[in-house]
């Protein structure tokens, strides 16, 4: 949508600039009737338009790359697929190591609550050593006002080979390999959508006589990235 809007603006400019009238362009019973349009006086209100017009899809397409970058260079969690129907799977997931911390509160309070934290690990602002590569997604587990929310380490980083946390409450764990199911979803999830899309998991799952056991929540984007383009995950774990 966005490279077409530029399209249509660039063309419409040479169309200024060659001094073509664009009303001649347009059938006799469908040109425009505005008043400025009667007097002559269009063509700076319509050329300000256009350049606005082209900067605002400039700003739309260079916002879309800078996210498509960043989706191609954060690492996000290895999984093997083993089902799929829709929007819902059953995955492998290997042996991992997280960086964790536990928060109080709701469930969008405890999460902001544990990035600080969490970032200021990975990011080397309160231990000495390198810093460790931000991965996707966040997971956060827990219920009610009791929450664990968590970084997952690079592939391949183990407990003797990580720095050691310095701030109180951030430590460090492994997960054995394990088999989860998963929903995927985007748009700006709060609690209700979280519950729903849970349950619609949970209900596929029984219909299959697959027992699932406890949800986890995965965040694939930033606050910043628009609605429509986060993943989301409803994740819940289940027997192999």
């Amino acid at each position: 949508m966005a490279p077409r809007l530029g399209i249509w603006c660039s063309i419409l400019l040479s169309y200024e600039d060659t001094g073509i009238n664009i009303q001649t362009l347009v059938p006799a019973g469908k040109r425009s009737t505005f008043p400025a349009d009667r007097k002559g006086g269009t063509g700076g209100v319509r050329k300000a338009m256009i350049y606005l017009l082209s900067a605002a899809a400039i700003a739309i397409i260079a916002v879309f790359g800078f996210w498509l970058y960043i989706r191609a260079t954060v690492e996000t969690v290895d999984y093997a697929v083993t089902k799929a129907e829709g929007s819902m799977e059953i995955r492998d997931y290997p042996a991992l190591v997280i960086a964790e911390v536990a928060r109080s509160g709701g469930r969008d309070a405890a999460l902001r609550a544990g990035f600080s934290p969490l970032a200021g690990y990975i990011f080397a602002k309160e231990r000495p050593g390198d810093k460790i590569a931000m991965t996707a997604p966040v997971i956060q587990t827990g219920e009610a006002d009791d929450w664990q929310v968590s970084f997952v380490m690079p592939a391949g980083s183990t407990l003797d080979s990580l720095p050691e946390p310095v701030r109180d409450g951030v430590k460090l764990r492994s997960l054995p390999p394990r088999q989860r199911a998963a929903i995927r979803f985007s748009g700006v999830a709060d609690d209700a959508m979280f519950a729903e899309k849970e349950g619609a998991l949970r209900a596929w799952l029984s219909a299959q006589g697959i027992e699932a056991g406890a949800v986890t929540l995965a965040y694939y984007d930033d606050p910043m990235t628009p609605g429509f383009l986060r993943r989301n995950e409803v994740l819940l774990d289940i027997a192999p």
